[in-house]
């Protein structure tokens, strides 16, 4: 089993940054793919960026140039460095692990981006 735990969602203004935390435990490794999702009200999940055990890293041009997704595979921990935040990135965003075999979610942490 996998368990993931999200940190450091919050209310803030446009042009703002927020850094996001992903506590990852049990069955892990630093061979797992990781990612970031996020879903808003009424809209359909979708990826935010993810990156590779090899640290490759893809994103939508959407959060290119603002967000950065980063691992410290000794801490087991994601990270979500987001920049620039708009009223549209508000939603809430959810830590994705794929072991290859199937795959993990946490339990999410809003983040709200007033105009």
């Amino acid at each position: 089993q996998v368990q993931l735990v999200e940190s450091g969602g919050g209310l803030v203004q446009a042009g703002g940054s927020l850094r996001l935390s992903c506590a990852a435990s049990g069955s892990i490794s630093r061979f797992n793919t990781m990612g970031w999702y996020r879903q808003a009200p009424g809209k359909q999940r979708e990826s935010v960026a993810v990156i590779s055990s090899g640290g490759t890293i893809t994103s939508p041009d959407a959060v290119k140039g603002r967000f950065t997704i980063s691992r410290d595979n000794a801490k087991n921990t994601l990270y979500l460095q987001m920049n620039s935040l708009k009223p549209e990135d508000t939603a809430v965003y959810y830590c994705w692990l794929w072991n290859g075999g199937r795959d993990y979610w946490g339990q999410g942490t809003q983040v709200t981006v007033s105009s």
